[in-house]
């Protein structure tokens, strides 16, 4: 069921050791990657430093964002979760320094609780 659970856009860990191919040249010497959620194509990634979120775009997927959010610049986040009708849940977290959020959807059956808890337990540390 996990095929079927990623490409429906249900969040699922991604193996640290997956990500390194991906990630050469990203990460900085004595970085390491604690945990990371893909959803469908896209992958949110905590470091021991920051969050990484990889923005697969385009239908080849050759097309790639990287956005770089050192943990010490995030000053609120928030987790809206799927209700009833409203299938899809939210991500936003406000850096300093900017107006207005980085903000993600996420897929209903997405981990949002696990999301908010590495969140929480890098930023609040």
């Amino acid at each position: 069921m996990g095929l079927f659970d990623g490409l429906l856009g249900h969040g699922s860990s991604v193996d640290p050791a997956d990500l390194a191919k991906r990630l050469d040249g990203v990460l900085i010497e004595g970085e390491a990657v604690g945990l990371a959620f893909k959803v469908i194509r896209d992958i949110f990634v905590f470091t021991n430093k920051r969050l990484i979120l990889i923005d697969v775009q385009g239908i080849t997927g050759s097309k790639v964002d990287y956005t770089s959010v050192p943990y010490r610049s995030i000053t609120c986040f928030s987790v809206e979760t799927a209700g009833t009708f409203d299938l899809d849940s939210e991500l936003k977290i406000w850096i300093s320094g900017t107006a207005t959020p980085v903000t993600k959807t996420l897929k209903k059956g997405t981990d949002v609780r696990g999301i908010q808890r590495a969140l929480a337990a890098a930023v609040l540390r």
